[in-house]
């Protein structure tokens, strides 16, 4: 239960306001935020579904012979699912405080874009990618990385 205070403090995206002098608009608005509420129940069992998977890859890797060993391949095959499961819990924090606040979490979106992008990077199977794949991937994450920079700076 919120107390008083708690309630003060908890603000909706402005964006989206509770009341709007439309009943239209403010019935959509509704709509919206209930939307972005089941996406938030969603993303959970997604990130539930992910755990069992890390605990799926890990128990056929190390229950097939040789067991209780990981190759390179094995290891970036787990490295990936680990790092999906994180990706879906920084989603899931973008959209609680998207439901929150009336802040845009701009760093913490750019933030799980580069994660996202890691992954990529870590789980690339070189032998079949083409140079153009990679190169637009180099673009990415140095394009990724000079704006998680500038968001992260102190404002003088």
């Amino acid at each position: 239960m919120n107390s008083g205070a708690e309630k003060e403090t908890i603000k909706y995206h402005e964006e989206l306001p509770p009341e709007h002098e439309d009943r239209l608009v403010a019935f959509l608005h509704r709509v919206i935020r209930t939307a972005v509420r089941v996406l938030a129940v969603l993303m959970v069992l997604v990130i539930i579904w992910g755990i069992g998977d890390v605990i799926h890859v890990l128990y056929t890797r190390l229950s097939n012979p040789p067991f209780l060993l990981l190759n390179i391949n094995d290891l970036l095959e787990t490295f990936g699912a680990f790092l999906a499961v994180l990706i879906a819990i920084e989603i899931f924090i973008n959209i609680r405080l998207y439901l929150g606040t009336n802040i845009v979490p701009v760093k913490l979106v750019v933030a799980t874009a580069l994660m996202a992008i890691a992954r990529k990077v870590i789980i690339l199977d070189f032998d079949i990618i083409s140079a153009d794949y990679l190169y637009g991937i180099a673009a990415v994450v140095l394009g990724l990385g000079i704006s998680y920079w500038l968001v992260s700076r102190e404002a003088p």
